[in-house]
């Protein structure tokens, strides 16, 4: 089966490595692009916790911050890896709605660091600072290769390939890229059961 893989670039390596060993033949094609939003430092002191949302959110973190809040949470396993310390707190469901069942309750002084125009769920239920640390950027295709399979890792990727005009079903990382995507006209053929790599390996291997 060929397989587009859509994440920015340097995001797509480990799944296509996976999907590849099974025996599939992966399509690397970058939908999104991601930019920092400036370099100044992130003064972390001060907060029970920090939460980070995604990959590029936590490397952007740990590019900028200064001092250390109480504890950090990050959403996801491939978040978590690019803190460069460990993580408290990985929520078992790789989901704003996750995190939040499982944070402590009262959490105390909030800090969310995510990308600009991001989810307000834990913002809004958290009382909770927040800090845009990148925009992710839709880029303009004028092609999309053929392919029998697209993987959509996030709603801004969703909506970059419907622009394509390509008409290859989707495999969706979670609720919100699902919506996304068929609001935009995208057929989605299976969500992932777990938000994260494992759960889009296997998406991957048994769509329906």
């Amino acid at each position: 089966m060929r397989i587009a893989l859509t994440r920015p670039e340097g995001r797509n390596e480990e799944l296509a490595e996976r999907l590849r060993a099974l025996g599939h033949e992966v399509l690397v094609r970058p939908l999104i692009a991601t930019e920092p939003l400036g370099d100044g430092p992130v003064d972390l002191e001060g907060y029970d916790w920090v939460v980070v949302t995604s990959p590029n959110g936590a490397a952007e973190l740990a590019r900028r911050a200064r001092g250390r809040a109480g504890r950090t949470a990050a959403i996801g396993a491939a978040t978590a890896a690019e803190l460069p310390w460990p993580a408290d707190l990985v929520p078992a469901v790789s989901t704003q709605e996750g995190l939040l069942a499982e944070l402590p309750s009262p959490a105390g002084r909030v800090l969310v660091a995510a990308a600009e125009g991001a989810r307000r769920l834990l913002v809004d239920e958290l009382g909770a600072d927040f800090v845009a640390l990148y925009r992710t950027v839709e880029l303009a295709q004028t092609a999309f290769p053929d392919a029998d399979l697209v993987v959509l890792a996030s709603a801004s990727a969703a909506r970059a390939y419907a622009a394509t005009g390509a008409r290859a079903p989707a495999v969706s990382i979670g609720p919100q890229t699902t919506a996304a995507a068929r609001e935009a006209g995208v057929t989605v053929t299976r969500e992932a059961r777990t938000h994260d790599l494992e759960g889009l390996v296997e998406a991957c291997s048994s769509p329906s």
